[in-house]
């Protein structure tokens, strides 16, 4: 595992390259334009101006139809840095809604998604890989994949909600 200065000085050694830092604000620029491009077209949606940046571990987004947040829930688009994938994820505002929502997909056996083991212990509810693999050199098609996908989730959501059964 080593110790904090190994990994420091592996750290430093990467930076030194160059590489990291490009990507990586490549990325983050990729995830803000995304987010731009939900905000613009899906204005009956809230997309709040945050981006969460994360510690190279994750970095998301948030997307909140009105439906959603009248029941204090949120869909988050999400790049897994070590996975190297996006998913989308249902969360909570708060561990008990997560916990209670999840609840009520249980109960009612919704299965659409995959359901968190433990939505306390965990920052979502649902999850669904969108693009397992990101192709970075075509843009448009990545941005279509993701925006399709994320759109099927919050329809489906959106559908339980108005019918669970």
């Amino acid at each position: 595992m080593g110790n904090l200065q190994e990994h420091l000085n592996e750290y430093r050694k990467q930076l030194e390259k160059g590489e990291i830092q490009q990507a990586y604000r490549g990325l983050m620029e990729y995830m803000l334009s995304l987010r731009a491009y939900f905000q613009k077209q899906y204005p009956e949606f809230d997309v709040p101006g945050n981006l969460y940046f994360g510690y190279m571990d994750m970095t998301y987004f948030a997307i909140i139809p009105p439906e959603l947040k009248q029941r204090k829930l949120k869909v988050a688009v999400v790049f897994l840095h070590e996975a190297f994938r996006f998913e989308v994820w249902l969360s909570g505002a708060n561990r008990q809604v997560q916990v209670d929502f999840s609840k009520l997909l249980q109960g009612k056996g919704w299965n659409k998604y995959k359901l968190t083991a433990d939505p306390k212990a965990s920052d979502s509810i649902l999850e669904h890989v969108l693009v397992a693999d990101p192709d970075f050199k075509n843009i448009t098609k990545l941005t279509e994949e993701i925006e399709s996908g994320a759109i099927r989730f919050i329809r489906d959501i959106q559908r339980f909600l108005v019918d669970p059964q």
